[in-house]
């Protein structure tokens, strides 16, 4: 399985000024843009943290997966949630072929936490031998911060906060997760427990 963001978070979508309050820093310096520029690293930092720990896309943005066979022949669920729109599914051959599926052969089924996509016969199309299966989908809260869940939201700005206060000591992207950040994240988390199983 081979999971891509085609499209990147948009700097527009960042919430720079309410890390900016968050943070109590005071405007009106020369420096303004570059410190909002180092704001925002700290921002993309800790989003991709959150999502990584969550599993939930928290700005909408288009993706696209790659599978060598289905979750199960009834259905495939999608690593990251919540999933809005399927934009097109296609079976790849071994030689590097796509045809594209008839939408009318799937559904998908919306859900905060597992959403899936299903055959609409009951039972997804068959991979071809040595190829893959290619998904394009969107997937997040919505375009705007203010439709992120605000646990999230705020776990975001609190991990934002911690990457700026230990700059200077290299944590960004450290495996530890700070324990008020932790426990705003914990209803979101899923548990997996094999193939396409969840909490």
């Amino acid at each position: 399985m081979m999971l891509t963001e085609v499209t990147a978070v948009p700097t527009q979508a960042l919430p720079v000024l309410q890390f900016r309050d968050h943070l109590r820093l005071g405007t009106g310096f020369a420096d303004d843009g570059f410190e909002d520029a180092l704001l925002e690293t700290y921002l993309r930092a800790a989003i991709a943290a959150v999502e990584a720990w969550t599993g939930k896309a928290l700005l909408a943005r288009d993706f696209a997966l790659e599978v060598q066979d289905w979750t199960g022949p009834e259905a495939q669920t999608f690593p990251v949630a919540p999933v809005s729109a399927v934009g097109s599914v296609a079976l790849v051959a071994a030689d590097g072929t796509p045809e594209t599926v008839d939408p009318a052969r799937y559904w998908l089924v919306e859900d905060t936490h597992v959403p899936a996509l299903r055959g609409a016969a009951g039972y997804l199309p068959t991979i071809p031998f040595g190829g893959r299966a290619r998904l394009a989908f969107t997937a997040g809260f919505g375009v705007e911060w203010g439709l992120v869940p605000q646990d999230l939201a705020h776990a975001v700005l609190m991990l934002a906060a911690y990457y700026y206060e230990y700059r200077h000591e290299a944590r960004i992207g450290a495996e530890r997760i700070p324990y008020g950040v932790s426990r705003l994240i914990s209803s979101w988390r899923v548990v997996r427990l094999g193939r396409g199983a969840a909490r």
